[in-house]
């Protein structure tokens, strides 16, 4: 009891003021699942928003919930109290920042949320939740318009719903500026999951486990973060990578847009800027071959373009110039192969279409011979 009082105020007193209760489980999967839990019983309601392209978990309660599951070929598809909001993504979504003003994104995706929680009430029920990473990781690490939450928190809590974040993946300091993403839009949620890097990776989560050495895991990460000032690191690290993939980016043109807080990044590919058409072929070109450089990055997003870098926080100067001089190294391998393949094909059909007009070309009759009359 004493370990996992310790943990909670730890894990409370780096998240909100009004953090008063605390379950310890062992996944953030348990953890998203115990929040839908504790919502539906408290709001007595079932209906939940969710983002589109979000994961929340592995259970079925969270593929429920979870478009980036639910909506795979072979999925279980949306269930009927499941609602999905358009992901607020300023580069490629519904409202781009190409088509409308910077300030008014926000706004613009957070009144349809509002319209979606209307039309809930008006069919006679009420919202259970909004639930929603932070920063959106598997749908693409996107970063949502800073004014976005606040509005839709207001939205949701008029018409009876809580509001969840997910901090499973970019909690604990990843950001650098904040021990928790949500802090970085100047909201308070009604309840916050953490996953595994509660215990940097040891099976403990929490909702705002349970058992004595969890705990005591749990306890060793924060005073590791704090004492090893490993936010204030992700600041300056995160910065650093930021920069270095931004010069990338002027080198590339298959880089369309880089975005990041901290430790959290990504690295949108395109066939061309212009357009953004999503180059997924690229992308998991680079995984691969990264790969194969002893380098582990993933590609996410719908169109499985975007690269995902989420190194962990003692991440490094060095490590990051390792990581970019290797990626610099196969986008140019990419990019040389694909040049050097529609090379190949332009000779490959010209050869073709000569071969073709020799097959096709006027020939000489074949001689016959007359034959005189005598």
């Amino acid at each position: 009891m004493t370990t996992s009082s310790y943990v909670l105020k730890g894990s409370s007193a780096q998240c909100q003021k009004s953090s008063q209760f605390a379950f310890f489980v062992n996944s953030g999967s348990e953890a998203n699942d115990l929040a839908l839990r504790l919502a539906q019983t408290h709001t007595g309601n079932k209906d939940v928003i969710a983002l589109e392209h979000a994961y929340h978990g592995h259970l079925t309660s969270l593929i429920e919930i979870s478009h980036y599951k639910f909506n795979l070929p072979g999925g279980i598809g949306q269930q009927e109290h499941v609602h999905v909001a358009a992901l607020p993504d300023s580069y490629r979504g519904k409202y781009r920042d190409t088509q409308h003003k910077k300030e008014d994104i926000g706004r613009l995706y957070a009144d349809e949320l509002k319209t979606m929680c209307q039309d809930i009430q008006a069919q006679g029920k009420g919202v259970c939740a909004f639930i929603a990473e932070s920063l959106v990781s598997c749908g693409g690490q996107v970063i949502p318009p800073k004014d976005y939450f606040a509005q839709v928190y207001e939205h949701v809590r008029a018409a009876g719903g809580v509001c969840i974040a997910d901090e499973v993946q970019v909690g604990f300091g990843r950001i650098g500026k904040h021990w928790w993403a949500f802090q970085e839009f100047d909201v308070e949620p009604d309840i916050v999951t953490m996953g595994k890097p509660m215990g940097n990776g040891h099976p403990v989560a929490c909702v705002y486990g349970g058992n004595p050495v969890s705990c005591a895991v749990a306890n060793a990460v924060f005073d590791i973060i704090e004492e090893e000032n490993l936010r204030e690191h992700a600041i300056v690290v995160g910065e650093y990578l930021m920069d270095s993939c931004l010069i990338l980016g002027k080198k590339h043109k298959c880089i369309g847009d880089i975005r990041g807080i901290g430790l959290f990044v990504g690295i949108d590919l395109v066939k061309d800027r212009k357009t953004r058409v999503p180059d997924r072929e690229c992308a998991q070109y680079v995984v691969k071959r990264m790969k194969e450089e002893h380098i582990l990055i993933s590609a996410d997003g719908p169109n499985c373009n975007i690269l995902k870098i989420k190194p962990p926080m003692v991440f490094t100067k060095e490590n990051v110039d390792e990581v970019i001089s290797t990626l610099d190294r196969v986008l140019k391998e990419y990019r040389h192969n694909k040049e050097l393949f529609e090379i190949n094909s332009v000779r490959t059909q010209k050869t073709t279409e000569v071969t073709s007009a020799k097959d096709h070309r006027p020939r000489k009759p074949t001689y016959e011979a007359k034959i005189k009359s005598i």
